[in-house]
């Protein structure tokens, strides 16, 4: 039952269809489970059914009118002598406290893992991470927990918005001033990091056509000099005093275009939006940002055919809308390309994806918020270390560049999988069904899966072999083989018996009397046994 290696098909083996051509073929579960797993965190049955009364163009409609109202922030549960912050109040406006400022900043972490297990029906929670490892930032080297959650909240708010106001936004917000040292960028001492970040990471990339210089990276050091942030106000400030007023020159790359020192309070901002017009000028963003969606949300191979059919019609539409981000998504995830076979379960899920998405597919119970959320903090904080353990901490990627995994040529998602997370993983599953002892609750708190319930939330229960469909459809990102799918019912719910009888016989008679606990039992240890089997196959590892 162990797994060892975690395969899926190379782009060079599989057919597909290429273009933006509006799908139009069949839309049943299969389409629906495949644009589900990759629009949000795991597939629940019941948004299955949802999904299942509207039309592909409806269901992509619906995940992508996302609801912005801001979620009830994250609050104290980590001590009652933090004194501007009584338990269950939020931080996320008081005063900075250096005492407190690590474990507010793992409630923030903890918080935004409630987040990710309540997601609605939509996108915003996978656009969330999609923006979080694109404008990559450590809440360790921030400090700041307020910064940290109000950085995650502009990406949350802005994730299907206009992407150059995003990146107008993010310059100077006091989370990435105090991560890339733009505070430290004044007229005496120019600091490039910013600057670098901004073309190399955030607008332009590495591409071929990206051909920006390192005096483009200086002059760019220049026109950002003077931003501070605020931490009485939580917010960004512009110092005209620290501000280089000369002309600052940029090379044929951006047409030797020269930005005019601007002098005063204004210099800042003036200078800013014309470096970002310049920079937004260049087709080569609308490419570099197209070439991203498409390997988070698609594959990530990207050969010539997908370049030429795929990336440049993407691009072209993210810059003819003016860099509006829902327009381009919207093409894609309504494209024949997307919903060809051969790119459902192609893609090893990420530590979040994987941790998340098998937490809200077997529906696991969590404590509510009452009476004061410390119980339901300490069962999402076991989940957040487990992420941890698995190699993808929300809030705190490696680098600047974010999770290797999303850039590193040529293993990409492979890399999630190695001789630590792999075990890990499967200990995780195995221990969802075992129940897991949520720290520092005496035993009181479990997080477990119901088995029965999660059998009993499929349509066809009674009949092993559709139990067993219904069950790896949802949970497998490709399909078992008949011949494996005989070999599970026989070890798991068959009990080691030939006849599906020995299956049927014991689920008909817990569903007559299910207050009888021998016979619930009964169902319940072979469901887990499938439950473990199944979720230890690669299978369950992929996307």
């Amino acid at each position: 039952m162990n797994t060892t290696t975690v395969t899926q098909p190379k782009r060079q083996d599989r057919t597909q269809n290429l273009g933006l051509t509006p799908y139009s073929g069949a839309w049943g579960e299969d389409q629906i489970i495949h644009l589900l797993r990759r629009t949000m965190f795991g597939v629940k049955r019941s948004d299955v059914v949802y999904f299942k009364t509207k039309t592909m163009t409806q269901a992509v409609n619906e995940l992508l009118n996302v609801n912005l109202t801001p979620a009830a922030p994250p609050v104290n549960t980590y001590s009652d002598l933090d004194a501007a912050v009584p338990i269950g109040q939020t931080f996320v406006n008081a005063p900075r406290n250096n005492t407190y400022e690590g474990a507010r900043r793992a409630a923030w972490k903890t918080w935004k893992i409630g987040q990710l297990i309540g997601q609605d029906r939509s996108i915003l929670e996978k656009m969330w991470l999609f923006w979080h490892n694109h404008f990559a930032t450590e809440t360790n080297d921030i400090t700041d927990s307020r910064y940290v959650y109000k950085h995650h909240e502009l990406l949350r708010a802005n994730s299907l918005g206009n992407f150059k106001s995003l990146v107008r936004q993010v310059t100077t917000d006091p989370a990435m001033l105090v991560y890339l040292n733009g505070r430290a960028n004044n007229k005496t001492a120019p600091d490039e990091n910013y600057g670098r970040e901004l073309q190399e990471l955030f607008t332009l990339g590495k591409g071929p056509d990206s051909k920006y210089t390192e005096a483009d990276v200086k002059a760019a050091a220049k026109v950002l000099t003077g931003w501070q942030e605020n931490n009485v106000s939580i917010s960004s400030l512009f110092n005209a005093n620290r501000h280089d007023t000369t002309n600052k020159q940029f090379s044929a790359f951006y047409n030797n275009t020269v930005i005019a020192g601007v002098t005063g309070v204004t210099g800042g901002a003036t200078e800013l939006d014309a470096m970002l017009n310049m920079i937004f000028a260049q087709p080569e963003v609308a490419k570099f940002i197209a070439r991203k969606v498409y390997t988070f949300f698609v594959y990530y191979t990207i050969d010539a055919d997908v370049e030429t059919n795929i990336i440049e019609p993407l691009a072209d539409i993210f810059r003819n809308s003016g860099y509006e981000i829902k327009p381009m998504i919207d093409a894609l995830l309504k494209s024949e390309h997307f919903f060809d076979t051969a790119n459902k379960g192609c893609v090893i899920r990420s530590p979040l994806d994987f941790l998340i998405g098998t937490v809200r597919t077997l529906n696991i119970a969590f404590p509510t918020d009452s009476p004061d959320a410390i119980n339901q903090y300490k069962a999402w904080r076991q989940i957040l270390g487990i992420a941890i353990v698995l190699q993808q901490d929300p809030g705190d990627p490696p680098n600047v560049a974010g999770w290797a995994a999303y850039y590193q040529m040529p293993q990409y998602h492979e890399i999630w999988i190695n001789s630590s997370t792999l075990p890990n993983r499967n200990k995780t599953t195995d221990g969802f069904v075992a129940g897991i002892n949520v720290a520092n609750t005496g035993g009181a708190v479990k997080i477990k899966v119901d088995a029965v319930a999660f059998a009993e939330s499929l349509p066809n229960a009674t009949n092993p072999n559709l139990l067993i469909d219904e069950a790896t459809k949802l949970l497998h990102g490709v399909s078992l083989s008949t011949a494996s799918k005989n070999a599970i019912k026989f070890g798991t719910l068959n009990a080691n018996q030939a006849a599906d009888t020995a299956w049927t016989t014991a689920w008909n008679a817990y569903v007559a009397d299910p207050t009888n606990a021998t016979k619930k039992s009964t169902v319940n240890t072979r469901l887990n046994g499938l439950l473990i089997y199944i979720m230890r196959l690669s299978e369950f590892q992929l996307s």
